[in-house]
């Protein structure tokens, strides 16, 4: 009876110890997830390796992350409302709106124009960016670092009718994020826009549902797309704007040992990707034209046509979603 006695409390020794290396303050082991909807390999892919690299060795092993590359936690809409409560620990993405549809305004059409722009709209101190960080702290997020990726543009199958002019109507289906803002873009441009999931996208393309897509770069395109791509319109209709970013609660529960390991290795990679970004989208603008892909270039002038535009179609229909105040504060 004494030996089973000791036997128990034994047991008990050993789940008390292991609960306490879980879930005590200071120095415990943790294992977290990160997705982001890239495929691995990608630069995107291999920041998120520096970035893990870089926490992992800092903490002497004590933070380790899996990174789940290729959508494969699931759409990141998706995986945002489970970083939201805590099901995902971490996730690399655009953000979504299906719970804060003001979120919305990160990707608002021609909203910036040049990386110079996209500097200072989104400077961590602007306005901008407190009325974000507002909005994702009530989804329970913490952003950890920004991420900026392109210039969007518009990858097709087949050629458009005159496609420099966004007065007459290209006759063409593309795919659109279920965002209105992409939505309404897509229409100014003269396109038929179709909303479908990112995670649906290829296959759309692939069997002719749609023509092609809006709502990614050059980048994109030869990340997941570029078998289906003919045509590449860089016509700049938005800035792409990432974040990295995990659940606000397990954040604030960390020791500030761990935050500091966390936050220093995430302005690293902000930083990285801020030089990079510009020589990004000429360096795979190039790939695409050497697998054939014909690029439809647009000067500034032309640019412009296309942005009036959409300003003047757009955004009335769009800033109420996102705080008309806020929306017209940024604007001017």
């Amino acid at each position: 009876m004494k030996t089973r006695t000791v036997r128990i409390f034994a047991i008990a020794l050993v789940l008390l110890s292991a609960a306490f290396s879980v879930h005590a303050g200071g120095g415990k082991e943790r294992v977290w997830k990160l997705g982001h909807v890239r495929p691995e390999g990608t630069s995107t892919d291999n920041d998120m390796k520096i970035f893990v690299e870089s926490v992992q060795k800092a903490s002497n092993g004590k933070l380790k992350i899996n990174i789940f590359p290729a959508s494969q936690l699931g759409n990141y809409t998706v995986v945002q409302e489970r970083v939201s409560v805590g099901d995902i620990e971490m996730q690399l993405a655009p953000f979504g709106t299906n719970v804060t549809k003001s979120l919305g305004i990160t990707s608002a059409p021609y909203l910036v124009s040049t990386w110079a722009e996209v500097r200072t709209m989104f400077a961590r101190n602007g306005k901008l960016m407190a009325a974000v960080d507002k909005m994702t702290e009530k989804e329970r997020i913490k952003i950890l670092a920004l991420y900026p990726k392109y210039f969007g543009g518009i990858a097709l199958s087949r050629m458009p009718k005159e496609p420099k002019n966004p007065y007459v109507p290209k006759g063409l289906k593309i795919r659109v994020p279920g965002i209105k803002s992409f939505e309404k873009t897509a229409e100014a441009l003269g396109f038929l826009a179709t909303p479908i999931a990112f995670s649906e996208a290829f296959t759309a393309m692939q069997t002719g549902i749609v023509d092609g897509l809006l709502g990614s770069g050059a980048e994109g395109y030869w990340a997941s797309f570029r078998d289906l791509t003919k045509y590449y319109l860089p016509v700049n209709s938005h800035f792409e704007m990432w974040f990295l970013y995990m659940n606000l609660d397990l954040y604030n529960k960390l020791s500030q040992e761990e935050k500091k390991i966390l936050n220093d290795a995430a302005v690293a990679i902000e930083k990285a990707r801020f030089e990079y970004g510009p020589k990004e989208t000429q360096e795979f603008e190039q790939r695409l034209a050497g697998i054939g892909v014909t690029i439809i270039p647009f000067s500034d002038a032309e640019l412009k046509v296309l942005a009036d535009k959409v300003k003047s179609e757009v955004w009335p229909q769009i800033k109420g979603d996102y705080g008309a105040d806020l929306f017209d504060s940024l604007t001017k």
